[in-house]
Parts: structure tokens; sequence; C-alpha cells
């Protein structure tokens, strides 16, 4: 290969490691004679930092709380809306995770944990929110909790619970029908209707967990 070929080829490499993600450069910097020790910009915990807002928020018990680091960081959560003037479907909503909090048995507090956000903070005062709790008997694990309204409307996007269409997304009601679950550290996310089989909740978690096995209920609406 002459000079003018090795310049070509080489020009070439560039491009399909750019195309990756690398450069010439970014090889150079993996070379013994490199001696920085710059970190790398897009680690795994930084990932899983920017997939969550962290504002401050109160839950029923009037604690201040940040939502990823109090919240959400190292552990696998259960999260939903809700709010307590919408009639019979929040409450139908928050009777079927109750059930969901049996079938975990002793975990939800231990290593699960479970978050109802208003989305009605100007109105579901901290009072409200501590009695809707107690009404449903609800465990140390799960928390009822409320913010400021843009802190609100902020993490209700950031988490998936919006519509691209203006006139639906105002509808308060379109948002309270699903329930996002996961476990944070291990980066796995799913969502599914806050109506389902307890059970065939309980075992699509499962699946997440390592070595989880793949469910074997369909997710049926309770009756």
């Amino acid at each position: 290969m002459n000079k003018r070929e090795f310049i070509k080829h080489m020009a070439g490499a560039s491009v399909g490691l750019a195309t990756l993600g690398f450069s010439a450069v970014s090889l150079g910097a993996n070379t013994p004679q490199n001696t920085s020790t710059a970190k790398p910009q897009n680690t795994a915990e930084q990932r899983r930092k920017d997939r969550f807002p962290n504002m401050t928020l109160l839950t029923h018990e009037g604690k201040e709380v940040r939502f990823y680091d109090d919240l959400v960081k190292d552990k696998a959560v259960f999260i939903n809306f809700m709010y307590a003037r919408c009639g019979d479907i929040c409450p139908g909503m928050t009777a079927n995770l109750k059930r969901l909090e049996n079938e975990f048995g002793g975990r939800v507090g231990r290593d699960i944990f479970m978050y109802s956000i208003t989305l009605e903070p100007e109105h579901d005062t901290l009072a409200m929110l501590k009695a809707y709790a107690e009404n449903f008997d609800v465990g140390p694990g799960w928390k009822f909790l409320t913010g400021t309204k843009a802190d609100i409307e902020l993490l209700r996007r950031r988490l998936g619970f919006y519509y691209s269409d203006p006139e639906r997304d105002r509808n308060k009601t379109e948002h309270i029908g699903v329930v996002k679950y996961g476990i944070e550290p291990l980066e796995r996310w799913g969502t599914c209707p806050a109506l389902a089989n307890p059970k065939a909740m309980a075992q699509y978690f499962y699946w997440m967990e390592p070595n989880g096995a793949r469910p074997v209920h369909e997710v049926e609406k309770v009756s």
C-alpha cells in the first residue's frame, strides 16, 4: 500500500469510527502514551441520573424529599398520578394498587416502593393526601406526593405521562390510568394499566428482577 492509499484508507476508517461514536482522536486517547485521567462523559451513573428530575416534593406525612435522590435512586418503584377530586376513577385505581401492595407482602417499604403523585397540588393539601392514604390503609413504603404546580407538571412530562395532542393532554383523567414501574439501578422500566390484575402486575415486575421468570398471566383488568 503506497502513502496515498494509506491516507485514503485511514480517512475512511475515521468516518466509520465517527459513525459509531468514536474518532481517530478518541482512539489516540486510549494509547499507552496518553496519560489523561479524564472520566467518560456518559457513564451509566450519569445516564441514570439524567433520566429523572430531582425536584423537592412533600410526602403526605409532610417530609421533604428529592425525587431522584431520595425516592428513585437504587430502588424498585411503582409510580402513578392521581388527584383527590377525580371521582370513582382514582379510588378504584388506588384500591387496586392496594391489592398490589398486599401481593408483594412485606417487600413494599423494604425493597419495593410505591408513589402516588397528585395532579392537583393547588387543591390537594397535605391533610387531604394524608386522609386519602389513611383511607386506603397504605403501608410505610407507599407515599402520596405533592409539590409546586410547575414541578408536578415537569415531573409528569419527564415520566412520560403526556400526549402530543394538547387538547387531550389538558384532560387530567388521561394521565391517571397507567402505572410506571421499574428497577432503577438495572435501568429496567415498563408501564401497565392501573386496573390490571395485581397478580399479573407483580409477575411482570418479577420478570424484571435478576433471573426473573417470564409472566404466565395476561394483564387483564380487575372486574
